[in-house]
């Protein structure tokens, strides 16, 4: 790269961090700002009663998707042949992308007092039914959207062991007990501080599950305390305590899962063919068959509810009702440009680290800027979405009427939340583009815009497109910011979903969340089709 490109190349990361950290810290300030110090600290037993069940219900919810993840983890790395393993597998990657909202109201469809479980359990004779809401419905739903990823991650590890560590222990003659001893829990007690860190720090700040499923103030969160203090109780020293408690939690949070190893999912790039004798018996296969089914009926089961419901919904009715057109309008009005903010983010960012690693003289500003862009992704995760939209909120009710700045405030807040998800699809891609092509661009004089069509986009076309549906597919399926800015001139479909679920209307709430899961599944579809023609091609 020419002294120009680098310069262009660090001045463009610079500005992407610049901008970021000012919206965030804008927020902060105002946060703090609007009632002072004295607002952060006043915590009241309400608070710290909030606070321990927080913390509480993350750490029952980590514990239950890792008890549950790995029987299925070492089911699918004993039975690496079967029929349906690698959809298997897929289906484990679904819940990650689904709307939350959609995810809540199909274990609803399931789980709820209507729902099929406790049919069943009436037609046995049980009177009491289960209920959804509650302490018992927050962790059965993080089960179902974290024991999926804890799954991906610990099979990851496993396949990864070498395939003469089975060889061994079949021509040893060990037992499963002593294969799990002896060469599985080796290779997964690494991964597990690092999983468990990620799904407590996941459930500790989840807003639209709990609020969907809390059940009152004794199953209330943080983020959603917060919501409720300014959304119903418009109590701004409240807010600010309880959000500053938050930045205090997910601070120490964000610190611990530093220091964890961070676990990579590579559980579909891995088909070595090794083979698993403890895995081979009838018994063996028997235990593992039916793990693997009740896995697989666990999280089927609120999609195809989902599904159903939607379909027995007015779906033509409700796609012509005037209300849901605006809402679907609104919503991709703030993904779109919420998804293109946060591919350009990236794509500044990890162009300037690049450029930044290159540098054969480093000086201390150079590895300085290198390294507050490699946290940017991180930094995100330390204000939630509900933290953001507060200060923004906080600080714009300061100027009169919010509803000017709200849409484009919940544009940037999706696109900073988006950050770490793109950044990470695209980071790889993007090594791997520039090594291969490096030296070819530069020995044909190739740069600028030229370099972009040619090269560039021809190569990135698919990692691009995956990330902008994963990025539009998020910010259409978000409810935090949009809660608490949300008016009648700014409904999106979550917010007309959640709106629907409130006032009983379940029908039309089924309908739009099958409309909603449509929309987001299209999204991914196209995202990965240009890819996939291409490798054919």
């Amino acid at each position: 790269m020419t002294r120009r490109q680098r310069i262009i190349s660090i001045a463009g990361g610079a500005f992407g961090l610049v901008s970021v950290l000012a919206f965030i810290g804008l927020s902060v300030f105002a946060l703090l700002a609007t009632t002072g110090l004295r607002g952060a600290v006043a915590f009241d037993a309400y608070t710290l009663a909030i606070l321990r069940f927080t913390l509480w219900q993350a750490g029952l919810s980590t514990l239950l998707s890792l008890l549950f993840a790995l029987p299925v983890a070492r089911a699918l790395a004993r039975q690496r042949h079967f029929v349906g393993r690698r959809w298997l597998i897929r289906l484990m990657a679904l819940p990650m992308g689904l709307p939350v909202l959609i995810g809540a109201l199909g274990l609803i469809g399931i789980w709820g007092r209507n729902g099929m479980i406790n049919d069943l359990l009436a037609l046995l004779g049980k009177q009491q039914p289960v209920n959804i809401y509650g302490l018992s419905g927050i962790l059965l739903a993080h089960v179902f959207f974290n024991m999926p990823l804890a799954v991906r991650l610990l099979l990851a590890g496993l396949e990864r062991q070498p395939p003469e560590y089975w060889r061994i222990a079949a021509s040893l003659g060990m037992t499963r007990m002593s294969i799990f001893r002896l060469i599985e829990w080796p290779a997964l007690r690494g991964l597990l501080p690092g999983i468990a860190g990620l799904i407590f720090m996941l459930c500790a700040t989840s807003f639209t599950l709990v609020l969907t499923l809390g059940g009152g103030p004794g199953a209330t969160t943080l983020e959603v305390a917060i919501y409720q203090a300014l959304r119903f109780d418009f109590d701004p020293p409240k807010a600010v305590a309880l959000a500053s408690l938050q930045l205090v939690i997910t601070a120490l949070l964000l610190a611990v899962l530093t220091l964890m190893p961070p676990p990579e999912d590579g559980a579909m790039t891995d088909e070595r063919p090794i083979r698993r004798m403890d895995g081979e018996g009838t018994t063996a296969r028997l235990c593992d068959g039916v793990v693997l089914a009740l896995s697989a009926g666990f999280l089927l089961a609120p999609l195809l509810d989902i599904l159903v419901a939607g379909l027995k919904s007015d779906l033509v009715k409700l796609v012509l009702e005037p209300a849901v057109g605006r809402a679907l309008a609104t919503s991709f009005a703030i993904a779109i440009p919420a998804a293109l903010v946060c591919l350009v983010l990236s794509w500044l960012f990890i162009t300037a680290r690049a450029t930044l690693q290159s540098l054969r003289h480093k000086t201390m500003l150079s590895r300085l800027l290198f390294r507050l862009i490699g946290a940017t992704s991180s930094l995100v995760l330390l204000v939630p979405a509900i933290v953001l939209a507060t200060g923004w909120f906080l600080g714009l009710r300061q100027f009169g009427d919010t509803a000017p700045f709200a849409a484009p405030i919940v544009v940037a807040i999706n696109a900073i939340m988006a950050l770490p998800f793109t950044m990470r699809v695209l980071a790889p891609a993007m090594a791997v583009h520039r090594h291969r092509t490096l030296r070819l661009c530069e020995s044909l004089g190739i740069s600028g815009f030229a370099k972009w069509r040619l090269i560039d986009w021809p190569g990135l076309k698919r990692p691009f497109l995956m990330a902008l549906s994963f990025a539009m597919a998020l910010s259409l399926g978000d409810l935090g910011a949009v809660a608490l800015f949300g008016s009648d001139k700014l409904i999106t479909l979550p917010w007309l979903l959640y709106s629907r679920m409130g006032s009983y209307r379940t029908t039309d709430a089924d309908g739009l969340a099958l409309l909603l899961g449509l929309v987001c599944l299209l999204l991914t579809i196209l995202g990965t089709a240009g890819g996939q023609s291409e490798e054919k091609s």
